[in-house]
């Protein structure tokens, strides 16, 4: 049976998008269907982030994960802008995560120590600085008298995410990609002869494969389809300043400096339901945190405040599964879209594109919360 189209990806955001970039560059014919601007995205307030160390704590499969995306992205970066004729704005110069005190200090020592063992075949790639070490480090930046050091991870690094999104839609669209925006996936239907007729609202198209990317949305979706994945949303909130002089040489965990020189501070972690409002607790918390931190932050005009929902699973971790029910459906959720973008492009879109998944992801097939609920 001839279809229209030979993979259908559910979701245009930054998961949704690097696949099917990735499956265009594979020669797929591939339709992207996205959803409305007043959708939950989680792109529209994610920190930019490309972020290894303390990645996977007691998840060792996600550890070897993010190494593996993390290590991809200056290569994927290089193509993406090739492809796009987009300036992603990526660095790699390594991340900060700061501690306030002796005693945080200590006990990021053990846990990044606890982090390394658990992946041993990975070289180890944070290490804790003690607040000496790190001004020798990073002799321009003024701190705050009480941060007592900071851990860096060697590979971290950040990226402007909008352009990241941008691009991604952009390449995808100039590989032969079609992309309808407006056209949230409102039905999933096996057909007698394989493949899915996929509807959104009056609109219709088959594939042979359908892949939900949809954020939120791909709890119901994946219903349609055996794939029945147990996800929450989970509230961030972020401020942004007035363009700075730079003040921080290299992004934080909750804290870094755009190319643009505006200081982005954040992340809430909110269990609010599906709440997407600002609150002046969240601004002023963030804010006090920020200026320990950074007290030069204290001149700087606050702009803007905004928060977005992102999708979280019971154990924080990522899944990537094919339905047992209906062949040739796939469903892949995270929370770390920008992070694990390169392995989305690549090797997952690669593998969709050979038929099968790879071994890696075998850890993050769902079925793993029904084990855990019957324990």
């Amino acid at each position: 049976m001839a279809q229209d189209y030979d993979v259908i990806v559910a979701g245009a955001g930054m998961v949704g998008a690097a696949i099917a970039y990735g499956l265009a560059g594979q020669g797929r014919r591939v339709l992207m269907l996205d959803g409305a601007d007043t959708d939950f995205r989680a792109a529209k307030a994610n920190f930019g982030l490309v972020w290894l160390q303390g990645k996977g704590h007691g998840h060792p499969a996600y550890q070897r994960l993010s190494h593996l995306a993390v290590q991809a992205w200056p290569a994927f970066a290089e193509q993406l802008q090739a492809d796009s004729g987009v300036d992603l704005a990526y660095e790699r110069k390594g991340g900060l995560h700061f501690c306030m005190s002796d005693a945080e200090l200590s006990a990021r020592v053990a846990r990044l120590a606890a982090w390394h063992a658990q992946a041993p075949e990975l070289a180890p790639c944070a290490r804790v600085l003690d607040r000496g070490e790190l001004l020798r480090r990073y002799p321009a930046m003024r701190l705050g008298q009480a941060v007592a050091g900071a851990s860096v991870g060697e590979l971290d690094g950040h990226v402007n995410p909008l352009r990241l999104l941008a691009a991604l839609q952009t390449a995808f669209l100039r590989q032969g990609g079609t992309l309808l925006n407006r056209h949230a996936v409102t039905a999933i239907d096996p057909l007698p002869g394989g493949g899915f007729s996929v509807a959104a609202g009056a609109f219709s198209a088959r594939a042979e494969r359908v892949v939900i990317a949809a954020g939120l949305g791909s709890a119901a979706l994946g219903a349609m389809v055996g794939l029945d994945v147990p996800l929450r949303p989970q509230r961030g909130q972020i401020l942004v300043t007035e363009r700075l002089a730079p003040v921080l040489p290299v992004p934080a965990s909750g804290i870094r400096q755009t190319g643009e020189g505006t200081v982005m501070v954040g992340l809430t972690q909110e269990e609010v339901g599906y709440d997407l409002s600002t609150t002046s607790q969240a601004a002023v918390r963030m804010t006090r945190n920020a200026l320990r931190i950074l007290p030069d932050l204290a001149r700087a005009r606050l702009v803007r405040q905004w928060s977005c929902l992102r999708i979280m699973t019971p154990d924080g971790c990522p899944v990537y599964a094919s339905s047992p029910l209906q062949s040739g459906a796939e469903i892949a959720l995270c929370h770390s879209g920008v992070t694990l973008a390169s392995f989305h492009a690549g090797q997952y879109a690669r593998a969709l594109a050979g038929g099968a998944l790879p071994d890696i992801l075998d850890a993050f097939h769902h079925e793993r919360f029904n084990v855990q609920k019957a324990a």
